[in-house]
């Protein structure tokens, strides 16, 4: 209980005013303290001049003097552009619009180049457009969206250098020709393939009838080769049939010759007369008269031989 009037006491004023300039410093230290995101900076200005760019990190700006004027996305962005009106090279007006892709390189241009480079960038994407349209006919408008598109990120690129922007691409989003034209277009889209599949129907008909033709010309090829197989088969079979029965004449012959010897030899050995052997003979002509020869040839010694026969058939008779 004796402590108590002490803590009740009221503070010093000295103390009071301590307290709240630490309270103040450290509010306004932390005010000034600022954290830069990776991928963001911003730029800084020191009694109303440019001081520096702050990249990512900690940083602190000195109290009353330096200012955050801009806080400045350093990544890739995109600006998508309403249609703009376009009238080509043969008066067919359309609409376009387009995409462009850009990425701020640096923020001191960026934030003094220009009051508003977005809009500027949008107005000189419509007047570059124009341009490039007015010198193309609808046909190539439609198919040279590369060109165009290279076209646009060059000049765009160019114009945009001294305000910190560097253009990456530029793409026309959608190209929508007036309604008539449409759908001529699509007549004419569907007439040309009407016209391909006629084409195509005739290339088939014309492979078929190839293809066709090609395997009559092959079917009679192919027959006409089986008729010589089989004409060179005959033959060689009728050939083969000749040779084997000249081979059996010859052989027949050569049994007859080989017997005729054989009898002969046989003769010899028995020590037939001369006698015998001339009525072998006669035999053997009586065989050779009864064939269809009209003319026969005797040799001289079997004449003499009938002769004799004839004479002794006298000698007998006149005997009786």
């Amino acid at each position: 209980m004796n402590y108590l009037p002490i803590f009740l006491a009221e503070p010093e004023p000295i103390t009071i005013v301590f307290c709240v300039a630490l309270v103040l410093l450290l509010i306004i230290f932390i005010a000034c303290l600022n954290i830069i995101s990776q991928g963001h900076a911003a730029v800084v200005e020191r009694l109303g001049k440019y001081y520096k760019t702050w990249q990512t990190g900690v940083h602190f700006k000195a109290p009353f003097i330096d200012k955050v004027v801009r806080n400045i996305v350093l990544m890739e962005q995109v600006a998508d552009f309403p249609p703009q009106p376009v009238i080509t090279k043969d008066n067919v007006k359309m609409q376009i619009d387009t995409v462009v892709f850009y990425q701020i390189t640096d923020c001191k241009l960026f934030a003094y180049g220009h009051v508003n480079p977005i809009a500027a960038i949008e107005n000189l994407t419509a007047t570059t457009l124009r341009n490039i349209i007015g010198d193309l006919e609808l046909d190539a408008t439609l198919t040279s969206r590369d060109v165009i598109n290279t076209k646009m990120r060059a000049i765009l690129d160019e114009a945009t250098d001294p305000w910190g922007i560097k253009v990456n691409r530029v793409e026309l989003k959608n190209i929508i020709p007036p309604r008539e034209i449409q759908e001529a277009m699509e007549k004419q889209m569907k007439a040309e393939r009407e016209r391909r599949e006629a084409i195509l129907r005739a290339e088939g008909e014309k492979k078929s009838a190839i293809l066709i033709a090609e395997g009559q010309k092959q079917s009679k090829i192919l027959e006409a080769e089986a008729a010589k197989q089989a004409e060179i088969l005959r033959a060689t079979a009728q050939k083969e049939a000749k040779i084997l029965e000249a081979e059996g004449e010859a052989e027949a012959i050569i049994k007859v010759q080989q017997a005729t010897a054989d009898g002969i030899k046989m003769i010899n050995e028995a020590g037939a007369s001369r006698e015998s052997l001339i009525l072998k003979s006669l035999e053997s002509m009586e065989k050779v008269a009864d064939g269809k020869a009209t003319k026969i040839i005797i040799p001289s010694e079997i004449q003499s031989v009938a002769s004799l026969l004839a004479s002794a058939n006298e000698l007998v008779g006149d005997k009786k």
